[in-house]
């Protein structure tokens, strides 16, 4: 049986299973003091966890904790920040205690002009003219700039933009005071920020029209902060859908843009594209020109990295880690640059990298991070509720554990010590739940 035929299979098979009621991924909760040991290596424990469902223990229960989509440590490690996409806000914790520290809101009443900037040129709205800046925002993912003052958190849309079509927003916080001190406009349904290694710009990344937009972040000033850019991976989408009936946006949604990186330099933007074959769409940052896609990876690549002179990323429906020399890609977009592949349009230059180390971990492989050693990377898996532990180096399996239903977000701390899993939750029930990790190393094994 090839490899599509057994999608179509496991595809008619899943549908069966959810007409006869019976949820093809069970509800699991995780319980503190859930260990693994992997011997002579390291080991996890988890220690805590802040949730909100009705089951769960009431010491731990958290009712600001509403479909936690993802979370970031700082880069000292003293605080970690947990976006809570249906809460519409930010929870701040103070990462020795594992207490609350502060809930940041982004609802707003339209009375934050002080807070927005100059508008972009980039994103005019074409179907809602009145009261944009009255909205709650559903905080997606989130990252550090300035040395780790700024946090940049993009909303997956503005409540009353029931199908995404019109300019998002995002809000830079003040980790300082943990306040928000600017609100910026996005393209539609905007989901990975990052900042590039310099310090300098940030991408934003939009799945919802196929754009990721280019903002030149540098200096202390963050109402001097601009769009620089906004190009398309392929070709931007015409978005002209109902204001009353609501379409699933995460589904309809072109190329499904996703993970983002800068290569180390700076000059190149990565940009993964989740549906049908997948691919790289490589952006020339200073110019904000797309270049070409880069194929040759697996298909459905959610999430990626650098960490020393390697890409890791993630694969989501089948449950792949892969790993690839940083070196490789750049001969694949030299390719792209090569005078015969540019007299193709871009919409068709492509250019195959090869390269690729696989490892096989578990189903629906989200978010991924590697330990500060770049010796360890670790994978939160959706449909199987399992944080699974993988030797970069080899890139093999080493073990898994069980994380609450269903995990998508996950980050390590500068110091290796903690690891946070945050699960989203489907309509099935699981999720509203962020689990706090300990890890212990080879070293200090014999205290575990």
């Amino acid at each position: 049986m090839n490899r599509y035929i057994k999608k179509v299979f496991t595809l008619c098979l899943l549908t069966v299973i959810c007409t006869a009621g019976i949820h093809a991924y069970p509800v699991v909760h995780s319980e503190i003091g859930d260990s693994l040991v992997i011997p002579g290596k390291l080991a996890l424990r988890l220690i805590t966890k802040h949730q909100n469902y009705e089951d769960g223990s009431a010491d731990t229960r958290d009712t600001d904790i509403d479909s936690p989509k993802s979370v970031n440590f700082t880069s000292d490690g003293r605080k970690y920040y947990v976006n809570s996409l249906e809460g519409c806000c930010t929870v701040v914790f103070d990462a020795a205690t594992h207490k609350k520290l502060k809930v940041i809101s982004h609802k707003f009443d339209g009375t934050e002009t002080q807070l927005w900037g100059e508008k972009s040129e980039f994103f005019p709205f074409r179907h809602y003219f009145e009261n944009v800046n009255c909205f709650q925002g559903k905080p997606v993912e989130g990252c550090f700039s300035h040395g780790g003052r700024y946090f940049w958190v993009p909303y997956y849309r503005r409540t009353f933009d029931i199908n995404a079509q019109d300019p998002s927003a995002l809000c830079v916080i003040d980790t300082e005071k943990d306040e928000i001190v600017r609100l910026m406009e996005t393209g539609p349904l905007p989901k990975m920020v990052i900042a590039s290694f310099d310090g300098k710009r940030l991408a934003v990344t939009h799945w919802g029209d196929n754009t990721v937009g280019i903002i030149n972040i540098e200096g202390n000033d963050p109402f001097a902060w601009r769009y620089e850019s906004c190009p398309a991976i392929t070709k931007k989408l015409t978005l002209n859908y109902s204001l009353t009936k609501q379409i699933d946006r995460d589904s309809d949604s072109g190329l499904k843009l996703r993970g983002t990186v800068f290569l180390p330099g700076d000059s190149l933007l990565l940009v993964s594209r989740m549906c049908g074959a997948g691919g790289f769409g490589v952006v020339d940052v200073k110019h904000g020109k797309y270049l070409g896609m880069l194929t040759g990876m697996l298909e459905n690549t959610r999430h990626m990295i650098v960490s020393g002179e390697y890409l890791y990323l993630s694969c989501n429906i089948d449950g792949y880690v892969q790993r690839i020399r940083i070196a490789d890609l750049l001969k694949g977009i030299r390719k792209l640059r090569s005078p015969d592949c540019r007299k193709s349009s871009e919409l068709g230059r492509t250019a195959s990298v090869q390269g690729f180390t696989t490892c096989k971990v578990n189903p629906g492989a989200r978010t991924i991070c590697i330990s500060p050693d770049g010796r360890w990377l670790f994978a939160a898996c959706n449909s199987s509720s399992s944080l699974v532990i993988v030797e970069a180096q080899e890139m093999k399996v080493v073990g898994s554990i069980k994380a609450d239903s269903f995990p998508v977000g996950l980050d390590i701390s500068s110091d290796g010590r903690w690891l946070i899993t945050t699960s989203q939750g489907r309509s099935n029930g699981g999720g509203n739940a962020v689990d706090v990790f300990e890890i212990t190393t080879y070293s200090n094994l014999s205290s575990f």
